[in-house]
């Protein structure tokens, strides 16, 4: 293609930009949501304006502005700028960038920017060769990512680095960016002249869930739908027949799945059998093994529940094995007669303490020997040896309990299992202080 044909075409394939990319905010004024971060005199606004930026990993769900921000810093700082993703990106490629980045800083005194986008993607290999050109200023490292970065960054790497987190979208924040989409004559749909009704925006808002991105695709591809010729107007209706159910923001190893995780356990752990069954349904949805969710029920009856009710346990390891045996989707109903079953009943962690305090105890000190009334005296021999020697036979003695010493004589005034006044467990409570009192 000769130069006057690019030219001729260049605009058009401009124009063929996702709506996305072509609304992407180019200065921190454009730039929507996260103030806490970037709001007038906040830390990160004030080291991009300064032209003095940390290395930093953006760390955020997908659609919060992560690349968005990078682009911003590359527009607004003096810089060098560099862009790699991690997907396709090798060693030999990051070399590259950092012989150049050499250069630049010995003949021009002009510092590199590397973006690095899904870093978590990055192997350990790889991210050891960053190390000590982020450590000595070689280069400022910004890294986006949609994991947990304490799970995903090497420790060394992490701790030269500042952690800046972007929230979810709000509700607003997300109408916003419609509205300025639909009217943007210049790079959104306003020569269009296309009409959304507020319920029609927040429609999207909720299926997109907080995700930018995701919102003007459904803005673009709903407006894609409109018939030429008559009023322009994007209704429920056609929303849902493009973008169909709402998106579950759900990553099974991500980090989202453990954030879910564990506010479906701490909701059941707190008796809240409804906030229980929402997290339920919304691991369900994502499609999560139904024997995860089973192994966190068994969990959670054992832990948090215990003695105060003995039963929570054979509930749960009913559900677990009905799921199995049942399937999906029928297998969501035991699921939730468990969930709601643990949610409601009495909580007790004493068994769960007690157990790491014994525990604590063997793998820390000398716990001595077994006590000689407590050994195996069922061999040829044993007498010889004492075992067994003074045992007293519980069942022989009134309420099957006689005084005798059972922990080794380094550890007899131990008390590790203190039950709760909960549940059933208050029961234990009470024998356990009557045998006090006859020894």
């Amino acid at each position: 293609m000769d130069l006057f044909s690019q030219n001729l075409f260049e605009p058009q394939l401009k124009d063929n930009r996702p709506l996305a990319v072509r609304m992407r905010p180019r200065t921190l004024d454009e730039y929507k949501g996260q103030e806490d971060i970037l709001g007038p005199g906040k830390f990160l606004r004030r080291m991009i304006e300064a032209d003095n930026i940390p290395s930093i990993i953006l760390y955020g769900p997908p659609g919060t502005g992560k690349t968005t921000l990078a682009h911003i810093v590359a527009q607004t700082t003096g810089s060098h700028f560099e862009k790699l993703n991690a997907v396709a990106a090798g060693t030999a490629d990051i070399r590259k960038v950092v012989e150049s980045a050499q250069e630049r800083l010995r003949t021009q005194q002009r510092r590199t920017i590397l973006f690095v986008d899904e870093i978590h993607r990055f192997n350990k290999g790889q991210q050891d060769v960053l190390l000590p050109y982020v450590e000595n200023g070689t280069v400022i490292l910004i890294g986006a990512t949609t994991e947990n970065p304490y799970f995903e960054v090497n420790s060394p790497l992490l701790s030269r680095m500042r952690v800046v987190r972007l929230k979810r979208l709000g509700e607003q924040e997300i109408i916003g960016i419609l509205q300025q989409t639909l009217t943007d004559k210049e790079r959104g749909l306003g020569q269009e002249e296309i009409t959304c009704s507020k319920d029609s925006l927040l429609k999207i808002t909720a299926i997109a869930g907080g995700d930018a991105r995701t919102a003007i695709n459904i803005l673009e591809q709903t407006s894609a739908m409109l018939e030429s010729g008559k009023p322009k107007e994007i209704t429920a209706e056609i929303i849902e027949a493009v973008a169909g159910e709402k998106l579950q923001a759900y990553d099974k190893k991500g980090d989202n799945h453990y954030d879910v995780v564990s506010a479906f356990i701490k909701s059941m752990r707190g008796s809240d059998p409804n906030a229980a069954l929402h997290y339920l349904a919304r691991m369900l949805e994502a499609g999560e093994d139904v024997k995860f969710i089973a192994r966190r029920l068994v969990i959670c009856a054992a832990e948090d529940i215990g003695n105060a009710d003995p039963q929570a346990l054979v509930v749960a390891m009913a559900a677990a094995q009905a799921v199995q045996f049942i399937g999906m989707p029928e297998g969501r109903i035991p699921l939730a007669q468990a969930v709601t079953y643990l949610a409601c009943a009495p909580k007790s962690n004493a068994a769960y303490i007690a157990v790491d305090k014994a525990i604590e105890d063997v793998r820390q000190i000398d716990y001595g020997s077994i006590p000689l009334h407590l050994r195996d005296a069922h061999y040829a021999g044993a007498h010889k040896l004492d075992s067994g020697k003074g045992y007293l036979y519980p069942h022989n003695y009134e309420e099957g309990f006689v005084e005798q010493q059972y922990l080794p004589d380094k550890l007899r005034d131990r008390d590790y299992y203190q039950p709760t006044a909960h549940g059933f467990e208050a029961s234990f409570a009470e024998r356990l202080k009557q045998l006090k009192q006859k020894k």
